[in-house]
């Protein structure tokens, strides 16, 4: 098959699945709900994001490293000659890294982001502990207040008027004051 056409069929069917996905509206809500999830699910998701997210890092720090421990080993740090230099002191037709070598920064960059996500998880176990604790030592009927920033306004149009918009709850009324009827 040509070359062209395959391009072509390729970009057809990728403006058939845009044109297919619906659009999202302002009324679905852009947060994803946990609730339904038990608490190690969500700390099991917490340490992968972190473990994955950590790894560019650590690949750079560990690279890093190697390189100076080359350099020392090479010519003991020598300004004069920077073939074994690390990344922004290396000069043109520096020695690259062999697949063992490479295979190695892998392996410790990734026991890096490990120990780095299962920190972040001990931290946040010890922290959620010691909540539950106080929460736990206060008396009985005590009641617990949990603070949250205050709902979004109503949106309004260009005149200033708010749009009267059927999913967007509207706000409680005082039992002392008349509800207001619409116009």
């Amino acid at each position: 098959m040509n070359p062209w056409k395959k391009i072509i069929l390729l970009f057809l069917l990728a403006a058939v699945s845009a044109l297919c996905v619906p659009a999202q509206t302002k009324n679905e809500s852009s947060a994803f709900n946990t609730t339904g999830f038990p608490q190690w699910a969500k700390d099991l998701r917490r340490w992968e994001i972190v473990a994955f997210g950590s790894i560019p890092f650590t690949m750079f720090f560990t690279t890093f490293g190697m390189d100076m421990y080359r350099w020392y080993n090479a010519n003991g740090i020598d300004l004069n000659d920077r073939s074994y230099a690390p990344w922004p002191l290396k000069g043109a037709g520096a020695p690259v890294f062999d697949s063992g070598e490479f295979e190695t920064i892998f392996k410790i960059a990734a026991c890096l982001s490990m120990s780095i996500a299962f920190t972040d998880l001990i931290i946040v176990k010890i922290k959620r502990y010691r909540a539950r604790k106080r929460a736990e030592a206060l008396p009985a009927g005590t009641t617990i207040i949990h603070r949250e920033p205050w709902p979004e306004e109503t949106p309004a149009d260009n005149d200033g008027n708010h749009t009267d918009d059927a999913s967007i709850p509207a706000k409680p009324v005082p039992p002392e004051q008349p509800v207001p009827e619409k116009p």
